[in-house]
């Protein structure tokens, strides 16, 4: 067979003495063939596995190997050369150097790479170890919070319970006494009315008996104090009444906070015993767009606070205003029940003096009636003993004088006697109005216990 090419030999064309490590070092190696082409730096990345394919798609894309792309391809076109010889026609594609560079750059990307990996890892399982702690850390303060904050609400509702059953039960107590007041101001109606009657009554005496006396006097007194009586209840009537309203406005206040306070120790108790284990805990949307600025718990705290004091602002005056009624309760009965024995002393004095006079009437006219009795019998006697002794001239005169004395005086006493029984008519009517009318209706003047509201 004729050879083909040139005679040249390449030196890897011959045995190799077995070197003693698998590698060389790059500075020991020697190529015939190290000057035979220009080194060209390659686009392409040295540690792309060797394939032709691979150098063609390079090559082709680069100018300066388009010259041996070119040659490849003839080379390639032509027949295959059987010798080994022949090879040194072909492009040899990479030096030994470039093959060891090639494999230090990979295993220094290698190194890098795996230094870069373990790097990453382990900041990685630092980051997530780190996360992990903060995540517990952070539901463990969340989970304090909640404690605190669930004891917090326990604390606040508890404090509201409590004034809450204070002001209901000072509610309760006003109320009871604004009874009572409405009681007792209802019941100073008769003796008003017993008062303007008696009053009333008074007015049909008659004559001399017609006077301003003391019973008039205390009677006129005895209307204004009850006037005024009614007067101070019926304003503390309207205090009450103001005073319920408005604890029933701070009981309102107060039942809506504990309602508000439950509803949120519900919730946050059950936060507070949810863990990561629980059931039905899920992912829910849009909760980071809750409006975190309606309360903070300094204004929280405040709010409940302030209802609280109000409460006790309002209770201390229902307070107040519930020991003002039993007072005034206790005083104006007082008033009424002194004011309604000194009437009933007037009364009686009055009565006594009025029957006094009438009894001494009485003793008058019986006099008056037995003096006119005996005038008449004189004036009788002296008719006759005219009539008997009319021939004594003398003696009759003396007569007839004495018989016109003896008339003018049974005129005298006739007259008295009609003025003793018109005044003993009036002297009756008067003890009839003032001992039967007046007294019996003093007899219903209600006690100091009705007085003072109770039934």
């Amino acid at each position: 067979m004729e050879l083909l090419g040139s005679t040249l030999t390449a030196t890897y064309a011959h045995p190799k003495p077995t070197p003693t490590n698998f590698l060389p070092a790059i500075s020991t190696m020697t190529s015939s063939y190290r000057n035979r082409f220009p080194h060209y730096n390659l686009t392409h990345s040295l540690s792309l596995p060797w394939r032709p394919s691979t150098y063609y798609k390079v090559a082709s894309n680069s100018p300066n190997l388009g010259l041996y792309c070119a040659r490849s391809q003839k080379v390639s076109g032509s027949t295959m050369l059987p010798f080994v010889s022949n090879r040194t026609t072909l492009f040899t594609r990479y030096t030994p150097d470039d093959w060891y560079r090639s494999n230090l750059t990979n295993y220094l990307e290698s190194n890098t790479s795996r230094h870069n990996s373990e790097k990453l890892r382990v900041d990685t399982s630092r980051l997530i170890q780190d996360k992990y702690q903060e995540t517990r850390k952070t539901q463990a303060d969340s989970t304090q919070n909640l404690g605190e904050r669930v004891n917090d609400i326990g604390f606040w509702k508890s404090e509201i319970i409590h004034e809450l059953d204070g002001m209901i039960g000072e509610t309760n107590e006003l109320s009871d006494v604004k009874k009572k007041l409405e009681r007792a101001l209802m019941e100073t109606e008769a003796p008003l009315q017993v008062a303007q009657e008696c009053l009333f009554h008074r007015e049909k005496r008659m004559g001399i008996d017609l006077v301003h006396d003391e019973v008039e006097t205390e009677l006129l007194t005895e209307v204004d104090i009850i006037l005024c009586c009614q007067e101070r209840m019926k304003l503390h009537l309207d205090k009450a009444i103001a005073q319920l309203a408005t604890n029933r406005a701070s009981q309102h206040e107060l039942e809506k906070d504990l309602s508000d306070k439950q509803t949120a120790y519900r919730i946050d108790d059950k936060c507070h015993h949810l863990r990561n284990t629980s059931g039905g805990i899920s992912y829910f949307c849009g909760v980071e767009r809750v409006d975190a600025t309606v309360s903070v718990p300094e204004s929280w705290a405040k709010f409940t606070d302030d209802n609280i004091l109000h409460s006790q602002s309002e209770r201390a005056a229902s307070t107040k205003l519930r020991d003002d009624i039993q007072n005034l309760l206790v005083v104006t009965a007082n008033e009424m029940w002194n004011h309604f024995n000194k009437v009933n002393l007037a009364f009686t004095n009055r009565i006594a003096e009025t029957a006094d006079a009438k009894n001494k009437i009485q003793i008058h006219l019986a006099k008056t009636l037995q003096e006119i009795f005996q005038t008449e019998m004189t004036i009788q006697s002296i008719k006759k003993a005219i009539k008997d002794k009319s021939a004594f001239l003398k003696v009759a005169q003396t007569l007839q004088r004495r018989l016109r004395e003896a008339e003018d005086t049974l005129q005298s006493l006739v007259h008295t006697k009609a003025t003793l029984e018109h005044d003993l008519a009036v002297k009756a009517n008067s003890l009839y109005i003032d001992q039967e009318k007046c007294m019996s209706m003093r007899k219903s003047f209600p006690n100091t216990l009705r007085l003072v509201g109770f039934c």
